[in-house]
């Protein structure tokens, strides 16, 4: 439950608290006005008269802190004692004053925002003070600002567009509250868009591995895109985890721990949430990171055709002023690698089709994100609603499917036909697993070995066809923790 403390006069103080005070969460008001405090009561809203420089008058908690008093200098006094008392709040400071130059240079030190009403408007105050879901910018804020070690931001291995941009998205935030970061995934950056979305932007991840990342150096670990250490990503199971955002949906709960979650299936893609936290922040991203969040989200949602919601649209539209769309253009055109020409002829050539569902096994791979490639190709074949494209390496079998025109949520069928013998998720749409070579029987012969894997793939998942799960949707209330 978001809980708000306004600070100050009725002068200034009054319009924001008509603006918060309708929306959901607790609203505790300090001010020596005595007639204001009345009416304040009068209209149910908790408040008390006295000196909102003197702490003593302070609830113990808030989530969100508004000082609106009339005053430079007695405003610049409150919100010093504000920061003392709440170093992780949302501090924020709303004023009419316009004519002192130290004011600025004053508050900055203590306060996220400075806003003047008079030239801000209704929305963007209660984008950062009152909307319904202000509390996700304040917990995040919370899981983020305490840290005194640099803050790991992982994406699932072999990131996509959407983790990516997500990723460094989280690094700006986490520079804005003042905490070191760095993006990191594990895995390859292989399928050409991805390769050419970093390198034309010159966007900032490192790779890692299980050899070199330790989870004990770090202040915490944020996952992106992904909710769960273990699966979809190579850190130990079990890891702790500090902060979660996605938009995938979770088959189970995810377990109850100390920090911050935020997954909302009803969003189009994780870059969406990112770019929510920014505006709410009042971040505006520079050029690079903003065409690479239009991207992720274009990907994410197929040019805004599957999974949109009208939030992509906003983001979207907010981004577009600031995203080179020429480099979106180039990225969305690379060029074309002869491993992912062949690994198309294969999955055509080999393809087996059941009804309007088709499974192809291309045999051993060279590169992983042919496979998505081979998937989104297949799947404009005619008659042809359902599809995954799998191959293998020494070590692990990969699957990439993609599904349209359909009922069946293919994350969950993925899980159902592959979770015991691998990890498998994704989106209803668009979903991949991983499954250890080490669960088939040994075979001796390159050729029989191609036989057994298409077999024990392809088998399972049209076996998990016929009971597949239709597509439901999740309510539109997030996920979260600490519970309320």
């Amino acid at each position: 439950m978001m809980r708000r403390l306004v600070l100050g006069d009725r002068a200034v103080g009054g319009a924001v608290t008509d603006h918060i005070a309708d929306q959901p969460g607790r609203l505790y008001v300090v001010t020596d006005d005595r007639g204001w405090m009345t009416t304040l009561r009068e209209d149910g809203i908790r408040a008390v008269e006295g000196d909102p420089t003197d702490v003593s008058n302070y609830p113990d908690i808030a989530d969100t802190v508004v000082v609106a008093a009339t005053d430079p200098e007695r405003h610049g006094r409150i919100a010093m004692r504000a920061r003392e008392v709440f170093p992780e709040a949302m501090l924020l400071s709303v004023t009419q004053d316009t004519t002192s130059e130290n004011r600025d240079e004053q508050l900055e030190t203590v306060v996220d925002h400075q806003i003047d009403p008079d030239a801000e408007t209704t929305d963007r105050l209660l984008a950062v003070a009152g909307e319904p879901h202000g509390d996700r910018i304040a917990r995040l804020l919370s899981a983020i600002r305490p840290l005194s070690a640099p803050l790991a931001v992982v994406t699932h291995d072999n990131p996509d567009p959407d983790a990516i941009a997500s990723a460094l998205a989280l690094t700006r935030i986490a520079e804005w509250a003042g905490v070191d970061s760095e993006a990191y995934y594990f895995g390859e950056i292989t399928h050409q868009e991805n390769r050419a979305l970093v390198n034309l932007l010159s966007l900032s991840l490192t790779a890692t591995s299980t050899e070199s990342f330790s989870p004990d150096e770090f202040g915490a670990i944020a996952l992106v895109d992904h909710a769960r250490p273990g699966v979809n990503d190579s850190l130990p199971p079990g890891t702790p985890v500090g902060l979660v955002v996605d938009h995938h949906p979770q088959r189970q709960p995810i377990d109850d721990r100390e920090g911050f979650l935020d997954i909302r299936p009803d969003i189009g893609s994780t870059s969406t949430i990112m770019v929510e936290y920014m505006r709410q922040l009042g971040i505006t991203p520079d050029e690079s990171l903003a065409t690479a969040l239009l991207y992720g989200i274009q990907t994410d949602t197929d040019q805004f055709t599957r999974g949109v919601s009208d939030a992509d649209f906003a983001a979207a539209a907010f981004l577009s002023d600031h995203a080179a769309e020429d480099a979106i253009a180039r990225i969305d055109s690379p060029d074309v690698s002869p491993g992912v020409l062949e690994t198309l002829a294969t999955a055509i050539e080999d393809r087996e089709v059941r009804g309007s569902a088709l499974a192809s096994c291309v045999g051993e791979l060279g590169d992983r994100d042919a496979l998505s490639q081979a998937a989104d190709e297949l799947l404009d074949m005619e008659g042809i609603e359902t599809v995954i494209v799998f191959g293998y390496t020494e070590e692990t079998i990969y699957v990439s499917g993609r599904t349209r025109g359909s009922t069946v949520d293919l994350g969950e069928t993925l899980r159902d036909a592959l979770g015991q013998i691998g990890s498998a998720g994704g989106h209803a749409k668009m979903a991949g697993a991983q499954v250890p070579m080490g669960v088939l029987d040994a075979v001796e012969e390159w050729e029989t070995l191609s036989i057994v894997v298409h077999d024990t793939i392809a088998g399972r998942f049209f076996e998990a066809l016929d009971s597949a799960p239709q597509i439901q949707l999740d309510s539109d209330v997030p996920l979260r923790f600490p519970p309320e």
